[in-house]
């Protein structure tokens, strides 16, 4: 009888873990990357956090952030420890191999931050030769490796620990992508943005291949904020043109 109930205890535990996992949606992000997603204090904001929190809503869960470094998001999205990843993340053929990208969200156009007192760069093509930072796992670092001559490239965590770097004059330049390039540049004028327009990216959420019922609900939520205005008013929050950065949460919508 013991036994009996011992079983009966055990699976009540467990279908209650699993109603209460259930009632979560995971968001796997690097949390490194104003305005779309960085730390607030101790809480992480931005501007796909918001999205997500959109999402989640509409899928009728809570979301959950969970922070990681950028090259291991898409491992962790296999493995199942996060459900989508929501971290400015480019739609690239080859990511396409291993996970299912939604409608793209935002295009970004990728540029070059220098020491304010460098003179000898004006575009990409005067970076021949130099050492390159760039962040692990982003296009950025695949372009610099494969179509800049004879460059040293060097991979770092986050676009901040590249700025870092910069600044202490352990390297000579940085790709990355615009927005969170100018939020750098903003918080260090020290350094400066050459503005050479090589390529453009495409944003748009991960989810795990095969994922359709996840998918079609995060397409459709993209395409609502469009419709009624909600990214509008995020973008104007969190990409002003003039001033700093807003945070505005799904509340303010």
């Amino acid at each position: 009888m013991k036994k009996i109930l011992f079983a009966f205890t055990l699976i009540a535990l467990l279908f209650v873990s699993c109603s209460k996992n259930s009632e979560v949606v995971k968001m796997g992000t690097n949390a490194a990357f104003p305005p779309f997603e960085y730390t607030e204090g101790t809480e992480i904001v931005g501007f796909d956090v918001t999205v997500s929190e959109l999402i989640a809503r509409d899928y009728g869960k809570k979301l959950k952030v969970v922070d990681m470094s950028f090259d291991g998001l898409i491992a962790a999205l296999q493995a199942g420890s996060i459900d989508f990843i929501a971290a400015g993340m480019t739609a690239t053929e080859e990511r396409r191999k291993n996970v299912d990208f939604s409608e793209p969200y935002y295009s970004s156009k990728q540029t070059i931050i220098v020491r304010a007192n460098t003179n000898n760069v004006s575009t990409v093509a005067d970076l021949k030769g130099k050492s390159i930072g760039v962040q692990s796992g982003t296009t950025g670092e695949i372009y610099a490796s494969e179509e800049v001559e004879n460059a040293s490239v060097k991979s770092f965590k986050t676009g901040i620990d590249a700025a870092l770097a910069l600044k202490n004059g352990a390297i000579d330049s940085i790709i990355l992508d615009e927005l969170p390039a100018k939020e750098i540049v903003r918080r260090n004028s020290e350094l400066k943005i050459i503005d050479d327009d090589f390529f453009t990216d495409e944003y748009a959420i991960a989810v795990k291949k095969g994922n359709t019922k996840l998918l079609e609900a995060v397409n459709k939520t993209i395409q609502k904020i469009k419709e009624d205005g909600s990214y509008q008013k995020l973008l104007n929050a969190f990409m002003p043109v003039d001033g700093e950065i807003k945070v505005l949460s799904v509340e303010d919508l």
